[in-house]
């Protein structure tokens, strides 16, 4: 017995040493990382407002902006956040695999939709977030992927609360337009993301091109949860109410500390690394989606009996086919102003 014992807190310290070489390996693999610089040292379309330091360099190699994501600088909580969160849903997706029939149960395709994309958006803000600093060209690259992401968990919301979510009454007054208005809205969010992405400079454009079309697209798509909360009573034994609330509360949250950077404004020049505005929109935004997810699983669950009356049995296939095309539209016309972004840099390249 005593032998057992021995091997087994043998291994144990053999493991443990193996953990505490880890810093010392990330450090030999990155001895000649360039430092961070400040904010003008940089160019302008790489610059938050009051964030005055840790800018990574330009122009360096792939695999500094790789291990960037050990480094200390202003994107590192940026792109942990989001990573965080990525692999929490990816979990909560396994979770969920093991009781739900999402090939064969048509009426989970919805419920599909919104797990995937969710682990799309945060996937694609995480690549911004990390590489996006290679040069201007990937920064544009980068940061319309994280826009084609927004879009499609923008269409995965609005599914899972048009299918699960929506009561009688309601749906008779949208059943037709709800979804094709939805993937419109989700489209018309990614087209004036990058518009106001390719204005950077003008701060003002840059925020109507964000804000705008997102906020018309979200209070289209939780239509439905807003109506059903305005209904809900004491006696109401729904426990997927609670997520719905929690899924607002947490996206407004969100939303205020996106379009208004109010820590950074407050303490100019301290967020540099911790506490940005960006940051908390993160979190806030990734506990919106779990509470989502759990809302719409319950949902799923619990109002089986009214969503097979209202929904016909072709409308699930009907809306993967819409969400493919939203999505191909995106990619399509990301590609067309990318194309077009890439020769007014080439001609700015060649006048300098």
């Amino acid at each position: 017995m005593a032998t057992i014992v021995a091997e087994h807190i043998g291994r144990l310290f053999i493991n443990l040493q193996h953990i505490r070489q880890v810093p010392r390996m990330l450090t030999e693999a990155a001895p000649s990382m360039p430092a961070t610089v400040r904010d003008f040292d940089v160019p302008t379309y790489l610059r938050d407002g009051h964030i005055t330091s840790g800018y990574r360099q330009l122009h360096q190699n792939w695999r500094y902006y790789f291990l960037s994501l050990f480094q200390r600088h202003n994107e590192t909580l940026n792109v942990w956040t989001h990573l965080v969160a990525l692999l929490v849903i990816l979990a909560k997706f396994c979770d969920l695999a093991e009781n739900v029939d999402f090939v064969n149960d048509r009426h989970a395709w919805p419920l599909l939709i919104l797990l995937v994309s969710s682990l799309n958006y945060t996937a694609f803000s995480v690549i911004a977030h990390l590489l996006g600093s290679k040069s201007e060209l990937c920064h544009f690259i980068f940061f319309y992927l994280d826009y084609v992401g927004v879009a499609q968990y923008q269409y995965g919301s609005a599914v899972v609360h048009f299918y699960y979510a929506i009561d009688a009454s309601m749906y008779s007054f949208v059943k037709g337009v709800f979804m094709p208005a939805a993937a419109i809205c989700s489209f018309l969010s990614f087209v004036g993301c990058c518009y106001g992405k390719y204005n950077n400079l003008q701060t003002l454009i840059r925020k109507i091109g964000h804000v705008t079309p997102s906020a018309l697209a979200y209070a289209w798509d939780i239509s439905p949860v807003v109506k059903r909360l305005t209904c809900w009573s004491d006696a109401s034994n729904d426990p997927a109410l609670v997520f719905h609330l929690g899924q607002v509360a947490f996206f407004l949250s969100a939303a205020l500390f996106y379009t208004f950077p109010i820590v950074e404004r407050c303490f100019p020049g301290r967020c540099n690394f911790l506490g940005q505005s960006h940051q908390i929109f993160h979190i806030f935004l990734s506990c919106t989606t779990l509470c989502q997810i759990n809302a719409s699983y319950l949902d799923y669950l619990g109002r089986k009996e009214l969503y097979l009356s209202l929904h016909a049995s072709g409308d699930a296939a009907f809306f993967v086919q819409l969400y493919a095309a939203t999505l191909g539209a995106c990619m399509f016309t990301g590609g067309i102003i990318l194309r077009k972004l890439n020769n007014v840099l080439d001609l700015k390249h060649k006048c300098l």
